[in-house]
Formats: C-alpha cells, structure tokens, sequence
C-alpha cells in the first residue's frame, strides 16, 4: 500500500433497512484493505450514499443530499469522489448521473464487492461509470472474510432479493430474485461474527424466511435447520431473522420458535392490510386469515412470543370496509410494535399506475386512526413488562452518566441506572417503569450480590 493510499478517508451514508446497515459495514470492508478508514462526512475523501428505494421521496432525497456534496466537492476543487449505491442506485444509474454530473460513481446492490475496481477504473478515466450488474452469487462469494465488529449485535445477510412481485414495491427490480447464501458460508460468517464480539445475530434477507440454502453435506436445509446449525456456536446467546413473508411461515419453522432456546420470542411479520380485496391487488397471495392462523400457532408454540408487523393504508382501491378490516385484524391480532405508513407510487410498479388512486386526506384519517390503535397497543405491551424479570443484552452505555442499555429480548431498549455494565453482557434485570419506547429496568439482588 502507498503512502498515499494509506491516507485515504471515507464516509458511508446508510438510509433504510437492516440490510442496508449490513452492505455500508461490508463496503467498509471491501474497502479497508484499499487503506480506507472512516470519518465524518467534511473529512472524507470518497462519500457513499447507500440508498433505500422503498420510502417515499426517496430520489428528492438524495438529490438533495448530492447538492449538498456538490457544494463541499466544489470548495475542494473537485478532490472528492463521490458515490450512489443501494436501490436508488440501482433503479436509476443513468438519471442520477445525468442529473447530478459532480457524481463518479453509482454502483447497484449487488456490485458492490467490486468497488476497488470501479475506483481504479475512474481514477485512470476520469469519468464517472456506472455498475449495477446483477451478479448475486458471486458478491457474497467475492467479499472479504476480514469483517469489523459490529458489536454485540451483529447483521447477517443470508438471502437476496423476492419473487413474490407485490404490486406496490420496487425490491425485485432493485435487489433482484431470491438468491440464498449456501450454509457454510453463512455458519463460517457467524463464527467469526461470534469472535468479533457478538453476542445475537439477525439473520437478514429481503424474504429471509424464503432461504433455502446448500447444507455442507449437498442437501438442501430450511431456515429452522439453519437457526439450529447456528445455535450451536459456543458463545452465540441469541438468534433473530427479517423479514418475513407470511407464505414461507412453514411448520418447521413455527416449531423453531418452540424447540430452539436462542431464538428470541419476537417476530417481525408483515401482513400490509387486513382486507382479502386489498391482499390481493397487492399481489401478497395469501388472505388476511392465513396470518390469524400463523399467528395463532406461533402463540400456540411459545406463549410469550411478540408480534410485529408492516401495514400500508390508502392502497388503489381501499373501501372504508377494506379499513375496517384492517383494522379488526389490528385489534384482534395485538401487536408489541408495527410500522404503518400511507401507499405512495413507487414509479415502475403496477399499483402506481392504479387509476383508483385514494385521496390523500382519506389516507391521512385512516393512517392517524391505525397508528392511534398500534400506539396505544405498543404502550400496553410495555406496560406488561413491568414487574417481569429477563435477560437484557447490554450493549454500551446509556444517554446519562452511569446508565448501561441494552435490548430486551422483544428488542424493546432497555436502561439501567447506575450500573456499569461491560457491552456484550447478558444479565437478568426487572422491570421497573415503562416509557413509549423503552423500558427502565434495575439488576436483580442476585446480580448486585455478584
């Protein structure tokens, strides 16, 4: 490595999911050996822009964002290299450059463990390029074995894209079609995962309970004979996975949330809407009474499981009887904690082109009546949790001094006051007080006395 290349800074904006947090922390390591390290955003000299395509406004996002680096890239006299990557990136390569020339580089999802590369390229053209290939097996394949800690919570990426084509959502033509990591690589990446620090895993894939990987032998395994696999590693203390699709909730693994100890009784299960009409102009393929019976037989399998899930009102086409669906399925159903948002148009997909599009204040009442209902469902959630005792899994410190915070096994962020905490640490706590968003919680006298 040259003495100038040692020098190199770099700075990765993440919007969007889990998924997202996962690919910035793997271009950072794609690109430490290049002798990258990173700072805050006026220090850098490369700027990534790792884009979520699936919320609203997502491109006025980030051309907003790209006139704020023209202006810093400018002051610099053009020594800056700045980069598009992520879903954005890969739905709209060609306009974001033609509408934000000061860009070198937009690189899509599944290219960018060739990020050394397409820097030399640009650095001996002088031109921007644009790499949004769809080369999903070989990335995984491709990317560096050397990881820096994520802490003691650390994401997994196992499976890529969807097959499933609901109309509303752009994540088949971003991320492409399912593709599922083979198990050993998957159970080599915990492993050192585990050795790094972490305590629990999250298991991640844009349909994660679709993965179907090669096992080790040439068979074919499930995600519930992976979750086992993985709940072998000495020093790993907890499993999750998201995201969901209540079609691949098979018996095998509903009886994973019974029979494996390490898989926290949390699961994040999007159902979109109540109304069978809405299900299927969503293109879900499944009815609003498939998720009642998943839901009942994962309560049947471990009574303390919490459920969480998405909903999106103001679909083409949604009646005040489709609403109202929605929201008996709410209401019968009990959520611990739910995202809900109103249906935008995602340009390129079949519901955006719905000629029965909902009035905007229609969305806005019915989007304020849902929420009302999952908050008030949210705060009852926590509010039964004081008074129990579980193990937290601590994580850093608190907000104020001497506070220690960890998460719940229900993910819930948990606060300690006046304990001193080491991160990675699992302790039994309870209880004491609810809050919106997080719970306070004292150490048992057991853990004091030791």
């Amino acid at each position: 490595m040259t003495e100038t290349a040692s020098r190199r800074t770099l700075h990765i904006t993440t919007w969007g999911c889990q998924m997202n947090v996962y690919d910035s922390g793997r271009m950072a390591d794609v690109l430490r050996p290049l002798g990258y390290r990173q700072v805050a955003t006026q220090d850098a000299d490369m700027v990534i822009l790792n884009t979520c395509h699936i919320r609203e406004r997502a491109s006025e996002k980030l051309f907003s964002e790209l006139g704020r680096l023209r202006a810093l890239k400018e002051s610099r006299g053009g020594a800056m290299m700045i980069a598009v990557a992520g879903c954005v990136a890969q739905a709209e390569g060609a306009e974001i450059l033609a509408r934000a020339p000061h860009v070198d580089l937009v690189v899509g999802s599944q290219a960018y463990h060739r990020l050394p590369e397409l820097i030399a390229e640009i650095e001996a053209k002088r031109r921007a390029v644009i790499d949004t290939d769809f080369p999903a097996a070989q990335k995984f394949d491709l990317l560096p074995e050397d990881q820096a800690s994520q802490g003691p919570i650390a994401f997994l990426a196992i499976q890529e894209g969807c097959d499933k084509f609901c109309t509303f959502c752009v994540v088949p033509y971003t991320r492409g079609a399912e593709a599922s990591r083979p198990a050993a690589a998957i159970l080599a990446e915990a492993r050192r995962l585990v050795a790094g620090g972490a305590r629990e895993i999250a298991l991640l894939g844009q349909n994660v309970n679709a993965w179907h990987g090669e096992a080790p032998d040439g068979a074919t395994w499930n995600l519930a004979r992976l979750l086992a696999e993985l709940a072998d590693i000495d020093g790993l203390a907890r499993l999750r996975y998201t995201t969901s699709h209540p079609r691949d909730m098979d018996a095998a693994l509903i009886a994973a949330h019974r029979d494996n100890p390490k898989l926290m009784p949390f699961l994040h299960l999007p159902v979109q809407s109540g109304s069978d009409a809405i299900l299927a102009r969503m293109n879900r393929r499944h009815g609003a009474d498939l998720f009642r019976r998943i839901a009942g037989e994962l309560r049947a399998a471990r009574p303390d499981i919490a459920l969480s899930s998405d909903f999106i009102v103001g679909f083409p086409g949604e009646t005040d009887a489709d609403f109202a669906a929605t929201m008996r399925l709410v209401r019968e159903t009990g959520f611990a904690l739910a995202y809900s948002f109103k249906y935008s148009r995602r340009p390129g997909t079949p519901a955006a082109d719905a000629a029965d599009q909902i009035d905007e204040a229609v969305k806005d009442a019915r989007l304020q009546e849902l929420q009302a209902v999952l908050r008030d469902q949210q705060h009852a959630f926590n509010r039964a949790q004081v008074g129990r005792s579980f193990e937290v899994l601590f994580t850093g410190p608190g907000r104020h001094p001497g506070q220690s915070t960890g998460r719940s096994p229900y993910l819930q962020p948990v606060v300690v006051d006046n304990a001193d905490i080491p991160p990675g640490t699992l302790r039994t706590v309870k209880i004491v007080q609810s809050n919106p968003n997080s719970l306070m919680a004292s150490l048992t006298q057991e853990q004091i006395a030791a």
